[in-house]
């Protein structure tokens, strides 16, 4: 009786820690975190009583060693330090894509590739009309961005009715969008000036990093301790220092040390050693064989998995739980109180922002990718029509983090920068239930497995 109340608690927890990996793991999980601290930073923007809570943003803290010391607000340490770990991801993301995903043949990612293309030029193309010569023109960059954990989350709202080709596709779309606004973050929106000799120490640690990649070096503590030195040159460069983390993407490993034939064969080994040692009336830790083995087994694991693979697992969920949330509440606070609309004439950030994102992104996807199937560089997901391409473009609006990020860098004028934020998030939320709608209408209803039964 009490092996089975064992057996079923053990169960439990299982289950449990199932679903909380689940959790971590999903997307969806993490876009709706982000709502939830959107939600609250707008809350404390605008109840009078809870608005000097926002200070906390602008409080000074640094690190101090000797005669090194760095010292900026809490709001900078998120968006130069906490976030070039979230790019750091991102870069991880995109090229384990590159390797063994959707971006990894030419078939596979020209589609993508030109949608993502059509998804940054197009939305750029109409902000800059709306603001050609004026103040604002240098936020071009603002609505090229999609946002990966609120897209994700809002067609995983509408579960099968969204087909699986859909889903591939839109991710892979913004999977490129994000290397783009990489691209143009390192390009067109340094921090402040730029300093060639911080930026030749960047290139030259980026080097040796690269250099480690080639002497097969798989500690993640090295790539780590670069990591950071880089960091701190690419902050001093000029250069947004997130861009740090991207580069140092490129140098993990992601090949592994031994191959999978000596995996398992060493494994199947270290098993049969296991079970010879084994004595079922002692517990496995009070066994010092048994955990010599498990020690050489978590060896052999982790030569099989590759650091690239170990470095974003572990950053996966403090990426998209702790730090992009916190970016949320630092930066998503925006004062709703309607002025924006009682002026006259309205900026020109607004409808800028706000078409560049809602038709700009679903026209520009669509456009480049039906050039790309006409010219035969690439073909439609089987399955797919036009009407639903430009139903996932709609979806693609959802801009945020990235767009607010940009936001920060585009406009040092703050009436500018929290309308853009403004613009932002009220496109975003239009987005969202527009390309839910869309998606919706252009797709059928996927009939359960109980009407397929009657059916029959």
């Amino acid at each position: 009786m009490t092996d089975n109340l064992d057996l079923l608690t053990s169960h439990k927890h299982s289950k449990v820690r199932g679903m909380l990996h689940s959790f971590l793991e999903s997307q969806t999980s993490g876009g709706l975190v982000l709502l939830i601290c959107t939600v609250i930073a707008l809350v404390v923007a605008n109840v009078p009583a809870l608005q000097h809570l926002q200070e906390l943003w602008y409080i000074e803290a640094g690190i101090s060693i000797g005669n090194f010391k760095i010292e900026m607000s809490v709001m900078h340490w998120i968006n130069d330090a906490l976030m070039a770990v979230f790019f750091f991801v991102v870069g991880l993301e995109i090229k384990r894509e590159m390797l063994v995903g959707e971006l990894s043949s030419v078939k596979k990612a020209t589609l993508p590739i030109f949608a993502a293309l059509g998804g940054m030029l197009v939305p750029a193309a109409i902000y800059a009309i709306f603001n050609h010569g004026t103040p604002t023109s240098n936020g071009w960059g603002i609505p090229m961005a999609t946002d990966i954990a609120f897209a994700v989350g809002v067609i995983s709202i509408l579960g099968k009715r969204c087909p699986s080709a859909l889903k591939i596709f839109l991710l892979a779309l913004a999977i490129v969008d994000d290397l783009g606004a990489i691209i143009v973050l390192a390009l067109f929106y340094p921090s402040h000036e730029l300093n060639f000799v911080f930026m030749g120490l960047a290139l030259v640690v980026f080097l040796i990093l690269i250099l480690f990649n080639k002497m097969k070096v798989n500690s993640p503590y090295v790539y780590m301790l670069f990591g950071l030195v880089l960091w701190y040159f690419v902050f001093r460069s000029g250069i947004h220092a997130t861009i740090a983390g991207v580069l140092l993407a490129i140098t993990i490993p992601s090949k592994t040390t031994i191959n999978e034939v000596r995996f398992f064969v060493k494994v199947k080994h270290l098993l049969e050693k296991f079970k010879e040692n084994g004595n079922s009336e002692v517990e496995v830790l009070a066994n010092p064989k048994q955990m010599e083995v498990i020690h050489d087994i978590n060896e052999e694991v982790d030569a099989i998995n590759p650091l690239m693979h170990r470095f974003e697992s572990a950053l996966h969920p403090i990426s998209h739980f702790l730090i992009i949330p916190l970016f949320a509440l630092a930066n998503a606070g925006v004062t709703l109180d309607g002025s924006i609309l009682q002026m006259s004439p309205m900026p020109a950030v607004v409808p800028g922002i706000f078409f560049g994102l809602l038709l700009g992104k679903p026209i520009g996807i669509t456009l480049f990718s039906y050039i790309s199937v006409k010219t035969r560089l690439a073909e439609l997901p089987g399955g797919v029509p036009w009407k639903q391409i430009f139903a996932i473009g709609m979806v693609a609006g959802i801009g945020f983090t990235m767009s607010i990020f940009v936001d920060n860098l585009a406009f040092s004028d703050p009436v500018y920068l929290n309308m853009g934020k403004a613009a932002i998030l009220v496109t975003s939320f239009v987005s969202a239930i527009c390309g839910m709608l869309a998606v919706l209408l252009t797709t059928k209803k996927v009939p359960s497995t109980a009407q397929k039964k009657i059916k029959k």
